[in-house]
């Protein structure tokens, strides 16, 4: 308990609690009404979900620059399977989903095999994708599916917790549980935390890179499923805005750039703060270009602290080490 009232969740669970009780009274209360609520929740599903597919690859030390086209190409076929061909609305999701989690895959492989920086190797698939989704959709807008899917994405448990928000907290539970309690987890983040030591404890940190990219690749195939339904509709603009908040929550979250780390609650609590801006700069008329620099900024200054808070706990072992040193040799 003593750990966790230390810790960067703690923290953000504090700001995230002032910042709700600061918006409740600017908005003269309004914010607690169920719709407000439900909106609020709904809108948070898919940042969530993208932050978690940033952060898992994140853990190993990598970086996913495609993951707005990832979620933006799935997506797009998905409307275009249930609207110009008439794929049944279960098949159709399936379909898209699968061909998230394959992208992902194909990005930790071609990690893997060329030994190019992952930056470079989603930096290539988000083109090629983005170019596929707008061969998929051109100019329009693909809404001609199923309304029993928009009336799920629209559907609200009481009135005020949507479906969807549900569905994402779910994803991060499991991915939760996937980082800590199973081993694939466990030797996943040990690969991104010491590689070196990694491999020399027999893990394979080719496959940890692999299974991070599928993964992030999964995840972002739900957070396209979740789009389509909450969306009037999908077009070439879907996925677009998906990168900065994708590394604002992790980021912001306490994840470290070099590895290791798997900050699931983090991610999500950073996810509720990056909201509440978006919500703030709406109820204070404020521009859009504000959420960005915010958002922005804050990030920045996240990484410099984590980079100030690396180099401490370096020098600090450092420093016990000789102590540690001559201890032994006494003893």
């Amino acid at each position: 308990m003593t750990r966790f009232a230390r810790s960067t969740e703690m923290t953000l669970l504090v700001i995230g609690i002032v910042f709700f009780i600061g918006l409740v009274i600017a908005s003269g209360g309004d914010l607690l009404a169920a719709n407000s609520s439900r909106v609020l929740l709904q809108f948070l599903a898919v940042p969530i979900l993208i932050g978690l597919a940033q952060m898992v690859v994140l853990a190993v030390g990598q970086l996913n620059l495609a993951v707005g086209a990832i979620g933006g190409f799935a997506a797009a076929a998905m409307g275009v399977l249930m609207a110009d061909h008439g794929v049944p609305v279960p098949l159709a999701l399936l379909i898209g989903f699968l061909l998230a989690g394959v992208v992902g895959l194909l990005n930790g492989v071609l990690v893997v095999l060329t030994r190019i920086n992952g930056f470079i190797v989603t930096l290539a698939t988000m083109t090629i994708l983005l170019g596929v989704q707008y061969r998929l959709v051109g100019t329009r807008t693909v809404d001609a599916y199923p309304q029993g899917l928009k009336t799920f994405g629209a559907a609200a448990i009481f009135g005020v917790v949507p479906w969807i928000f549900v569905v994402a907290l779910i994803v991060a539970g499991l991915l939760a549980v996937l980082l800590k309690r199973t081993v694939p987890g466990r030797q996943l983040l040990a690969s991104g935390g010491n590689p070196i030591a990694a491999r020399l404890s027999g893990i394979s940190n080719d496959r940890s890179v692999i299974v991070a990219h599928a993964l992030s690749g999964a995840i972002l195939g739900v957070a396209a499923i979740l789009t389509v339904a909450s969306s009037p509709g999908v077009n070439k603009s879907i996925g677009g805005d998906w990168l900065l908040p994708s590394f604002a929550a992790p980021i912001i979250g306490g994840a470290l750039l070099t590895g290791g780390s798997a900050v699931v609650l983090g991610t999500v609590l950073a996810a509720f703060i990056v909201r509440f801006v978006d919500t703030a700069r709406a109820e204070f008329s404020l521009e859009p270009s504000w959420v960005n620099f915010v958002v922005g900024a804050v990030v920045l200054g996240s990484v410099v602290l984590g980079q100030v808070r690396t180099r401490r706990q370096d020098r600090r072992s450092v420093v016990k080490s000789p102590d540690a040193a001559v201890a032994g040799g006494v003893s």
